[in-house]
């Protein structure tokens, strides 16, 4: 820009306004007593004179004129006072944002063909209410190690954190995108995509809500509204028959068994420990002087301390075997091949379903059980209730070995593996 002299001859620019090479001269004039200021310059061969009574409004036409001279636009300078004014109020708004104003025009375009009736600014508005706080941008592959080390420090057993780094890992894999554009019907269709029976397609499901929770607690989820993994509906597991063992086919199994096989067909069918939960046992739980078996937290399936009284039966079994160190101190035994050399059926969980039938006759206090094998009473009322009577509960805690029998010890100890989380 050339500032303007003090002086100058009639005919010459009051004022230059360049862009790169292009120069588009200011004069300066009177209308009766009023300053009046004139932009002139070249378009489409024609001299162009445009007449301002500020020169502000002047500097402003001048700039845009020399700017289109120099870009090759000299035919957008047609445009009628109003649409100038418009052009360069909109200039005016856009600039903080250094953006063409040919792309914002085509992002408003495309949010408004989005959204249809949908006013820009209702959306808008919603989208801050619904995400003030998050952290937009994340993926669930970022925050994976964060929610591992968490559960960790949650002190959650080892075999339920394994169970949840599997699960995370897998759905990550699945949905590579933004944890918060995932929708519950992508998750949904993930789940029945993978073909599982309802009972695994839920435990799965259930790890995906545990990871969700977490993402949401940290700020990477909308803190107003449930998340899409907690909208997806439960599979419909339906009644399944609960399947237990007789005393006698528990006797003949008893006597089969060797060491190792008696410690997990003892805890099992006379304390109701689960699989998992004997893994990880060590002798020093099992007092048999007091008959009682204690679960840390970090051992039990609910990550709850649980104490488990000890009948006389399975006492007397206990004492027959080594207690010292890890129960599982070998690989844990397939007790469903030891029942298929006896020509049996080893029903799913058969062990702890027999327990707590057992035992609900016995106790006849839902509540009760629930706490001493870990469960809630209602599923324990659902599924366990009359299904054995008084009686027969009788003969099951009464099952005792043999006097002067013992187990056969296992011939090769293996050491112990440990499934990294």
């Amino acid at each position: 820009m050339t500032p303007p002299a003090n002086l100058r001859k009639r005919g010459r620019p009051f004022l230059k306004i360049k862009h790169g090479s292009a120069v588009v001269p200011i004069y300066k004039g009177h209308v009766r007593k009023w300053d009046c200021y004139t932009v002139a310059f070249h378009m489409n061969g024609k001299r162009v004179r445009r007449n301002f009574g500020s020169l502000e409004r002047a500097k402003a036409e001048a700039h845009l004129a020399a700017r289109n001279i120099q870009e090759g636009k000299a035919d957008t300078n047609d445009l009628s006072a109003g649409q100038r004014e418009n052009h360069l109020a909109v200039e005016r708004i856009l600039a903080p944002f250094k953006l063409p104003l040919l792309a914002i025009a085509e992002e408003y375009a495309g949010c408004r063909q989005m959204l249809g009736e949908v006013p820009l600014m209702s959306a808008i508005q919603d989208f801050v209410r619904r995400n003030r706080g998050v952290q937009l941008g994340v993926k669930a592959s970022d925050i994976i190690e964060e929610f591992m080390a968490a559960k960790a420090e949650d002190k959650l057993s080892r075999g339920y954190q394994f169970q949840l780094a599997g699960s995370v890992r897998r759905f990550a894999k699945a949905f590579p995108g933004e944890l918060l554009t995932i929708k519950p019907g992508d998750i949904d269709r993930w789940l029945r995509g993978l073909g599982y029976v309802p009972v695994t397609r839920n435990s799965l499901h259930r790890c995906i809500k545990v990871f969700f929770s977490f993402a949401k607690a940290r700020g990477y989820l909308p803190q107003s509204e449930a998340t899409s993994a907690e909208r997806v509906p439960m599979a419909r597991e339906g009644d399944t028959e609960t399947q237990i063992f007789q005393p006698d086919a528990m006797r003949t199994l008893l006597a089969a068994a060797n060491s190792d096989e008696l410690a997990f067909l003892v805890l099992g069918g006379f304390a109701g420990l689960r699989v998992a939960e004997i893994k990880r046992l060590d002798w020093s739980a099992v007092d048999l002087v007091r008959q009682l078996i204690v679960l840390r937290a970090d051992q039990a399936k609910t990550a709850s301390r649980r104490i488990v009284p000890m009948s006389d039966n399975m006492a007397a079994w206990l004492h027959l075997l080594p207690r010292a160190g890890a129960v599982a101190a070998n690989s844990a035994p397939d007790l469903a091949k030891l029942a298929d050399r006896l020509g049996m059926q080893w029903p799913r969980n058969a062990l702890r379903h027999s327990f707590i039938s057992y035992r609900l006759a016995i106790v006849k206090d839902a509540a009760a059980v629930a706490l001493e094998a870990g469960n809630s009473p209602d599923i324990i009322f659902k599924h366990y209730r009359e299904l054995v009577t008084e009686d027969e509960a009788g003969e099951w805690f009464s099952i005792r070995p043999a006097d002067g029998w013992l187990p056969k010890t296992t011939s090769k100890v293996r050491p112990r593996r440990r499934r990294t989380v």
